[in-house]
């Protein structure tokens, strides 16, 4: 018997990573169903599903848009722009990668998801239209779990993989760093056409310096030394990059599988970004702004090859506004 979302006045996606953390509608209530399954493909590795049309969106999402969208023009373009990418997101149900889905869901931007589990994503964002959310199985920790079919289409890819630094109940079958954090990314790169536009790549502060306090402290299991293995193999292998390394993650992680939950999701009053090179920083970052400095990313040229630390402190910050973006990205650029 296949899952089915059943939804009764079905969330609009806003864009999440504005940090208005505005109420979200009540919605999704699980059922099971013979008449809707979940559409096998490529030898059961595909699983896509729909979601019926909302009627009409609730007032504050529409003034949302409005604030974010920029001028007629700008935002004529940020829509066309959006229609021809198709982001790759490994990753997915994590603390971090849940908040990427569902802010490129907000703003219509097709997504695929590489997961163990397929169907952890009805359960985490409802049914979508398959057109422009899809779902692969696929377990990078295992070459052989790629198909070239996974990429077919695919523009950008952003992979927020990653597992605990000390032993956990994550690292339960085999969930190690040395598993996710090197034979994972170098799996999945190895895998990925060269006809890809960017790879952001989610990494860490202090990889540089594993073998100095007090990050030597952290790498007792290896989790920061296979992380710069894992760097060193996308920057050597000729496919455009940019590697945001976060400093420790708040805020979340939302892992309750409610779509409310990341609709709700604010930064707290840890709005305001700060930007580094150099692995020069120590800190912390809200998840949501490391989400959202990974969409940003994918648009700025000058990004391409570079590696940026990232931290979040009291303050406003920059939201999912372009241009503030940019200025913080190119203003680390030229120190």
């Amino acid at each position: 018997m296949a899952m089915a979302i059943a939804c009764h006045n079905p969330p609009a996606l806003s864009p999440l990573l504005a940090y208005g953390g505005r109420a979200a509608p009540t919605c999704c209530s699980v059922s099971t169903s013979s008449a809707r399954l979940p559409r096998a493909a490529a030898a059961g590795r595909r699983w896509s599903w729909r979601l019926a049309a909302v009627a009409e969106e609730p007032q504050a999402v529409r003034q949302q848009e409005q604030r974010t969208a920029g001028s007629g023009e700008a935002g004529a373009e940020g829509a066309a722009d959006a229609s021809s990418k198709l982001v790759l997101v490994v990753g997915g149900t994590g603390g971090v990668g849940q908040l990427v889905v569902a802010s490129l869901l907000s703003r219509n931007i097709k997504t695929r998801l590489l997961l163990r589990d397929p169907a952890k994503a009805v359960t985490l964002f409802g049914e979508q239209d398959d057109s422009v959310f899809q779902a692969y199985k696929a377990d990078t920790r295992n070459g052989a779990d790629f198909d070239p079919e996974m990429f077919e289409g695919v523009t950008h890819v952003i992979c927020t993989t990653g597992t605990t630094a000390f032993p956990s109940k994550r690292w339960d079958g085999d969930n190690t760093p040395e598993r996710v954090d090197w034979d994972g990314i170098r799996n999945l790169v190895s895998a990925m056409p060269r006809t890809i536009k960017r790879l952001v790549l989610v990494s860490s502060i202090g990889v540089t310096k594993y073998n100095e306090l007090p990050w030597s402290i952290m790498n007792l299991f290896g989790v920061l030394k296979y992380k710069k293995m894992g760097e060193d193999f996308v920057r050597n292998s000729g496919i455009p990059f940019t590697i945001i390394r976060a400093g420790r993650l708040t805020d979340g992680p939302y892992t309750s599988y409610d779509l409310n939950t990341l609709l709700k999701a604010t930064a707290g009053e840890r709005r305001a970004v700060v930007m580094g090179q150099g692995d020069k920083l120590v800190g912390e970052v809200s998840r949501l702004v490391v989400a959202e400095a990974c969409i940003q990313a994918l648009d700025i040229d000058f990004t391409e090859g570079q590696i940026y630390e990232i931290n979040s402190v009291k303050g406003e910050g920059p939201g999912s506004d372009p241009e503030k973006w940019k200025e913080l990205f190119r203003a680390v650029k030229s120190n």
